[in-house]
């Protein structure tokens, strides 16, 4: 059949609740269609054309001024933005892909819209690729319509349509498009499934991508029902916003089949917009954290994230937690201190090592008691150390009472130690020790140990 723009008309509401409306336009086929119709139905002001130069090709830079001439003779806004793309061992295809969105999701502001163009050939191949790669329901239930994206909504209005529809408008409309030869290149696991494999499906069959895309729909409403089963099965779970990332608890997570812990474990990461860890990954975490002796210290981790278990309790962390060279907000370009004696006013907020940061979160009465004439500075746990918090009868070592305080293993290393005249005063947020903690009718200050 033939494409037209009144097949769109139904998601009008939705294109004009938007505060605006980003286009994913490459300058091929699938994306120029999507810009023509779009001009059609909503204002153009309100429309910005996005071009992602990946430099992969001789010609980038060609299809780039293709693309910004067409806009401009639509009357159509147009960022470009130019890239560059490091394979990380996941293929060249997976790293453009990844710099792609993350362009995307940069310019997305709060009921922002990106719509991108992708169809139901597209649909097909993404099936293909993610059940060959092992994919579960989820992921062989193709692309979603529309999904959250950093503060906005992507969009794929055209999915119902096939190539050809998209074709017939391009012929009828007198469209000119451009054509990627990197699109022809079988090197490529999806162009070798777009040139190999469905043609060759679509000889013996010549319904299958009919058939193909009902079946995508079909998964992804089990795919929906698997959610709310997860859903229902998390709610009756306790989930703990911990200093450092989540926990559940162990015991309740047992209650359940292992098949519906698998689940509520993807539910998890899933809500946290984590990076779901492939099958074996998943079977470890039953067998080697939740499945393990109680004084076992088992670690799984992925990407960058991690898995542990302490006091019957199974942690969801940042990859390396407890690396004291780590930082959780290194990504963002902060700079770490060096781990050694940090001096400090006992007022004003210190970025510790790891980036968490230690303050003054009130005054109370009976709090740790600051002197400014005395030297007052931060260290960190070398061996040894002993205190004797408030209203004890005596002193024990660091390695004692962080058992009793609970304090998880991983962050006993981090523990800022306020030390003032050389003497151990406070562990954290955690206890002051008895002789430099104020008296009842004495305000001091309490602390405050936290990660952002």
């Amino acid at each position: 059949m033939i494409f037209e723009v009144k097949h769109l008309f139904e998601h009008l509401d939705k294109f004009n609740e938007a505060n605006h409306l980003y286009v994913g336009y490459s300058g091929g086929l699938d994306s120029h269609v999507l810009i023509h119709v779009m001009v059609e139905l909503v204002a153009k002001k309100k429309i910005t054309a996005v071009h992602v130069n990946h430099n992969l090709s001789p010609s980038s830079d060609i299809w780039q001024k293709h693309c910004e001439d067409i806009c401009l003779e639509l009357g159509v806004n147009i960022i470009c933005k130019t890239v560059s793309i490091k394979n990380r061992g996941t293929g060249i295809e997976d790293a453009a892909r990844e710099a792609r969105y993350s362009i995307f999701e940069k310019l997305l502001k709060k009921n922002d819209l990106l719509v991108l163009a992708h169809h139901a050939d597209d649909q097909i191949e993404t099936m293909l690729f993610r059940l060959i790669r092992g994919s579960g329901i989820k992921g062989i239930s193709g692309m979603p319509i529309s999904r959250l994206l950093g503060k906005g909504e992507l969009f794929r209005p055209l999915l119902p349509f096939f190539r050809g529809d998209l074709e017939s408008y391009a012929s009828a409309n007198q469209i000119n498009w451009i054509e990627d030869d990197s699109n022809l290149n079988t090197a490529f696991d999806r162009n070798f499934i777009r040139h190999k494999v469905i043609p060759t499906i679509k000889e013996r069959w010549p319904n299958s991508s009919f058939q193909l895309n009902r079946s995508a729909k079909i998964f992804a409403e089990s795919s929906f029902l698997i959610d709310v089963l997860a859903r229902k099965d998390f709610e009756t779970i306790t989930e703990v916003f911990e200093r450092v990332g989540w926990s559940i608890s162990i015991d309740q997570l047992n209650s359940f089949e292992i098949i519906r812990q698998k689940n509520i474990l993807r539910y998890w990461f899933n809500l946290h917009n984590l990076t779901l860890p492939s099958y074996a990954a998943l079977e470890n975490v039953l067998n080697q954290i939740i499945g393990s002796k109680i004084d076992a210290k088992p670690i799984i981790s992925w990407n960058d994230i991690q898995l542990r278990r302490f006091n019957k309790k199974l942690y969801l962390l940042p990859l390396n937690i407890d690396d004291p060279n780590y930082s959780i907000k290194k990504k963002k370009g902060r700079a770490l201190l060096k781990k050694g004696p940090i001096k400090w006013d006992g007022l004003s907020q210190l970025i510790l090592p790891d980036s968490s940061s230690l303050c003054v979160k009130q005054k109370i009465k009976g709090g740790l008691k600051i002197d400014a004439k005395k030297n007052l500075e931060i260290r960190f746990r070398s061996g040894g150390e002993r205190c004797k918090p408030k209203g004890r009868s005596g002193s024990n070592t660091l390695k004692k009472l962080f058992q009793e305080y609970s304090l998880e293993p991983w962050l006993r290393n981090n523990i800022p130690l306020i030390y003032i005249d050389n003497r151990l005063a406070a562990a954290g947020d955690l206890w002051v020790c008895d002789e430099f903690c104020a008296e009842q009718d004495e305000y001091g200050i309490q602390l405050e140990w936290l990660y952002q």
